[in-house]
């Protein structure tokens, strides 16, 4: 009986099928990742956009609302109005004295500008406020002021992700001294 010799031949390397399958399996996994990348790029974008402009009309109306339940009086708007003038106190060394801050808008922003000094940009330069109105409201002995503040952020492209708007509405009264 003759004994019959195999001889397995094994091949080293990769065929071009193979090739092929691997460039395409990772073209997909870079393609998916690249994906994920930009969209997580946009959404963090998008989210600094908001935080920015809704920081920034809330910090600006606090800073309003603050300093009208500060004043003495309140000499505009009879009705309403762009500009907020208010009567307030100036403590001094030697005692009180009257003074008095207007809020109004200069350009796009919401601008303060206190009796003889230049006027003070309340909001940054990112934002543009399209809505300021303040409405006088009687609530009997105390005037209160009603504010409406639009703001949206000033988008360097027309890309959705640098689109934000923010409406804020509050209503300040004087303090009853």
């Amino acid at each position: 009986m003759r004994k019959v010799n195999f001889k397995f031949r094994f091949r080293t390397g990769f065929t071009l099928i193979e090739i092929l399958v691997y460039i395409a399996i990772l073209g997909i996994l870079m393609t998916v990742i690249f994906s994920f990348l930009i969209w997580a790029n946009s959404t963090n974008i998008k989210a600094k956009v908001m935080r920015e402009t809704l920081e920034d009309a809330s910090r600006t109306m606090e800073f309003m609302v603050r300093e009208i339940k500060a004043a003495k009086s309140i000499y505009t708007p009879t009705t309403d109005s762009d500009q907020l003038s208010l009567e307030t106190t100036k403590y001094l060394s030697n005692g009180e004295a009257t003074t008095y801050i207007d809020f109004f808008l200069c350009g796009s922003q919401i601008c303060l500008k206190k009796e003889s000094e230049a006027p003070l940009a309340l909001t940054k330069e990112n934002v543009q406020v399209n809505n300021l109105v303040f409405t006088q409201i009687s609530t009997g002995e105390i005037p209160s002021v009603q504010i409406e503040l639009g703001v949206n952020y000033k988008s360097p492209s027309n890309k959705p992700e640098y689109r934000a708007i923010v409406n804020l509405t509050s209503t300040a009264s004087l303090r009853a001294y």
